[in-house]
């Protein structure tokens, strides 16, 4: 079942079942966001099921989405995936107040983690409060991992407290960047990989969307320290065998934002809140 919510010129399109994504930005009629026609039609209808295996066997609808990092295969510690069948793509109970709607995940036996998206929409945007819980018996240590996902072919803009910049997938490559002052631009270009941004000063934009977040900066952040990522893909003409067989749908840029790693006693939670700015 999709939840709609429209403000003015502003419609967000969110699908509980599906991970509790949030799978449509609308301003004035044009999608913001990258959502798979191929699975999806305009009124975000499909058959939501589970999905789990490899990275090649994820099924990408694409949309706004919380993962937990780091991810990994080595061990407990690390996120083995996507896909996942529960806080990825299995179904989250919604409740609806007003402009917010609160999704919230069922109890991932893997990670020990429930994850709750309180999504509300805003006169210029819309408002992420992410929270996740403990909800084992055992001490895990965790960040949330926000990924959003919008169609390739422009241009990303980010704001810099200092020019510090790290490689972290080179699928085909390391995506090409600039840094001019206090800000990193990532042009267009097919290349499956991704950046770490150590420096963030906690705002990236593309397109009409500026995304923004709180930076700690005693906080310890996955992947080199980065609280914002920025992942560029491309299809190709076969999977990446050493990405899980990874086969990019299409040209995708994503913008990933993350909290501080965190080490939750069991009932305890942690949370991290992002903001979209839609400007014409």
């Amino acid at each position: 079942m999709v939840t709609w919510l429209d403000r003015g010129d502003l419609r967000l399109g969110l699908v509980p079942e599906l991970g509790g994504r949030l799978l449509s930005v609308r301003y004035r009629g044009v999608e913001l966001l990258w959502r798979n026609a191929d699975l999806l039609d305009d009124d975000l209808l499909a058959d939501y099921a589970p999905n789990s295996g490899r990275m090649g066997d994820w099924v990408n609808y694409g949309g706004d989405k919380t993962w937990p990092a780091p991810q990994g295969w080595s061990g407990p510690g690390e996120w083995a995936g996507p896909p996942d069948p529960v806080l990825d793509s299995g179904p989250y109970t919604a409740v609806r107040d007003g402009d917010t709607v609160t999704m919230t995940s069922a109890p991932d036996p893997r990670t020990g983690l429930r994850f709750t998206r309180a999504v509300t929409i805003l006169d210029d945007g819309y408002r992420l409060d992410l929270r996740a819980e403990n909800v084992s018996e055992r001490v895990v240590r965790w960040a949330l991992w926000n990924v959003t996902q919008l169609p390739g072919g422009g241009a990303v803009t980010a704001g810099l407290r200092r020019p510090d910049v790290v490689a972290l997938v080179a699928g085909t490559g390391t995506p090409e960047y600039t840094v001019d002052g206090d800000r990193l631009v990532v042009p267009p270009q097919d290349v499956v990989g991704k950046l770490g941004v150590p420096g963030t000063a906690g705002w990236v934009t593309y397109g009409a969307l500026t995304l923004s977040f709180d930076v700690d900066p005693a906080g310890e952040y996955p992947d080199q320290g980065s609280p914002l990522e920025i992942w560029l893909e491309h299809p190709l003409p076969e999977p990446l065998a050493e990405l899980g067989d990874l086969d990019p749908p299409a040209r995708i840029v994503e913008l990933e934002v993350l909290g501080p790693l965190t080490v939750l006693a069991p009932g305890a939670a942690m949370s991290l809140t992002c903001t979209g700015i839609v400007r014409a």
